[in-house]
């Protein structure tokens, strides 16, 4: 079962080794359940001519003792089903462990691409079942083949003629199981694609059910939910026939098995090759092999959903990775903030250049605005600064130190970023601002009061503790920008990067949040992405990018005298030259 493929089941067996003790102990566990087959085999062969020829005494002696060998194999079997438990549970939960630290350090372009419903369901569903399919292969599976090893060495021991006719219905057996899996597996496979796209369209049902409303669009989305809810019972159905249709085709072949069997143990007693005796042991052994095989075959269609489902998890370790430290990597616990970029180039893909020859120099202290169209190249440089990703040719250096040098999470320490949009994680107030990081109840005050949060906060019933939503749905959006500035500024970092922190408010807020970011700007260098120009007409120095290069550069007044590209976009905003 655990044979090399792609989805590789066999490189997960490494990790039972710290498992050995219960291993060891439900395995023994397991060979007591076997073991207690064969004697049960043998017991019957003993009870059926002993209730044929009432002799009661016998009767109950032999039914006293399968009672005793009853007990002790459910004692066993359930000392193996809980001491496998534990391992199988484990592997599930590392192999979740490691894949969602994979998540967390895939390239962003590489992972904006994949969908979070789908991503959602790799992790929680897939991995379920991969965990299952391990437990049943520890504690199902391999005592299943073991008791038919057991019970047909017995049968073989009692009559080796008769157990080579019934040897011979194995291949058979096989054949239709393995080719009814292959099947399954790629039905099962698609079943679970039409699953994530159907939880990737109910995510975007839920986060956007008031635009719905808004532009009237429920029947709109109602069609298209009913269309995936339907491709996914079509896909559904594809693995539940097949099933269906494996068990009564099996089923039938047993069927027609054992009645071969009692036809050639009828024709082996009437020639005094075998007695009734141990006929009756032998029936009573063939049935014995009628439940493992069952189980063989269930095990096997699990195993092949649970390889389609390890198959789409390994697909996220195939995703490129961000960029790792390089052994030489230095040391840096404090950064000043001044910030060289020297002819770098950058792009996606080859022959889609996204900048190019770009260069910038910010001091300590100095507020930069890059202005351009969408696509100019303006949050690529953001990407690039706090090492999401490394430009192909140039240099990007702080404080003369060449980033790449610098250990990733220190860089990223000294770089703090205020998105566009405000992303909280629900938890106390306290622990989003925090968000991870070790730091006082007095410092998360500072930071709130420096962030313009503060008053605010402690108006609140529960002030810092209060438990914050999914999304932050119970603060309003000014609220969370000014705790996402807070959370920024808790590490005293030397630059700070605005990816435009204001365009989505309204006048009130927007006020509010600009004068936690005056605060929060104070001392530190500060590069913010503008789309709204009026916003930005009083930084040091604006950077106008266009196609990925700086095309101008200068004060607002500079700029507007001068005329060119910058002047066109204010003149397109109805920001006149007031000097």
């Amino acid at each position: 079962m655990f044979s090399e493929s792609e989805a590789g089941f066999r490189r997960l067996l490494p990790q039972l080794k710290p498992h050995v003790r219960p291993l060891i102990w439900g395995s023994t566990c397991m060979i007591i359940y076997v073991g207690c087959w064969p004697i049960l085999a043998w017991l019957a062969g003993q009870l059926i001519p002993a209730i044929g020829a009432g002799e009661l005494s016998l009767v109950i002696k032999v039914i006293s003792l399968a009672l005793i060998i009853f007990l002790l194999q459910k004692i066993a079997q359930f000392g193996q089903d809980i001491l496998f438990a534990g391992p199988a549970l484990y592997i599930s939960q590392n192999l979740r462990r490691e894949l969602f630290q994979k998540l967390q350090r895939i390239e962003l372009g590489a992972i904006e691409k994949l969908s979070s419903g789908d991503l959602t369901y790799r992790l929680t569903e897939d991995a379920d079942r991969v965990g299952e399919v391990i437990y049943k292969t520890i504690q199902d599976t391999t005592p299943c083949l073991l008791q038919l090893i057991a019970v047909f060495s017995y049968m073989l021991w009692l009559d080796w003629e008769l157990s080579l006719a019934t040897l011979m219905l194995a291949p058979l057996i096989a054949i239709l199981v393995s080719q009814f899996g292959a099947r399954v597996m790629n039905t099962a496979e698609k079943s679970q694609k039409q699953v994530s796209d159907l939880a990737s369209l109910l995510g975007e049902a839920i986060n956007g059910i008031s635009l719905v409303r808004a532009f009237a669009a429920e029947e709109w989305l109602q069609k298209r939910f009913d269309r995936e809810i339907d491709l996914h019972r079509q896909a559904r159905f594809r693995t539940l026939k097949l099933l269906s249709l494996q068990h009564p085709v099996v089923g039938f072949i047993e069927a027609a098995g054992i009645l071969t069997i009692l036809t050639i143990g009828a024709i082996r007693i009437q020639s005094g090759g075998l007695d009734g005796q141990g006929f009756s042991s032998y029936v009573a052994a063939l049935l014995m092999l009628i439940d493992p095989i069952s189980h063989l075959t269930t095990n096997f269609n699990e195993f092949q959903q649970g390889q389609a489902s390890l198959r789409r998890l390994r697909r996220i370790e195939r995703e490129p990775l961000e960029p790792i430290d390089l052994n030489r990597s230095i040391e840096v616990t404090a950064i000043k903030g001044d910030l060289n970029i020297s002819n770098v180039n950058f792009w996606y893909e080859q022959g889609k250049p996204v900048l190019k020859d770009f260069c910038l120099t910010a001091t300590i202290g100095q507020v930069v605005a890059l202005v351009g169209p969408s696509g100019a190249g303006k949050s690529t440089l953001f990407s690039l600064l706090l090492r999401f990703n490394s430009p192909q040719t140039g240099e990007i250096l702080i404080d003369g130190i060449e980033i790449n040098s610098i250990r990733s999470k220190q860089l990223r320490r000294q770089i703090a970023l205020v998105p566009q949009q405000s992303i909280i994680f629900s938890g106390s107030i306290s622990d989003s601002i925090r968000f991870g990081r070790s730091a006082t109840q007095e410092e998360i005050i500072r930071a709130a009061k420096l962030a313009n949060a503060h008053d605010f906060i402690i108006a609140l019933p529960d002030g810092y503790a209060t438990h914050l939503e999914e999304r932050g749905s119970n603060l309003s959006g000014g609220q969370l920008q000014r705790l996402a500035i807070a959370r920024a500024v808790l590490g005293n970092p030397a630059i700070l990067l605005l990816d435009e922190a204001t365009s989505a408010l309204d006048a009130e807020a927007e006020e509010a949040v600009k004068v936690g970011l005056r605060q929060a700007m104070k001392g530190r260098t500060v590069l913010v992405i503008a789309h709204r120009l009026a916003t930005v007409q009083e930084a040091d120095q604006i950077v106008v990018i266009e196609k990925g290069c700086v095309c101008d550069l200068g004060t607002h007044d500079e700029l507007m005298k001068r005329g060119g590209r910058y002047r066109e976009f204010c003149e397109r905003q109805i920001i006149r030259d007031l000097s």
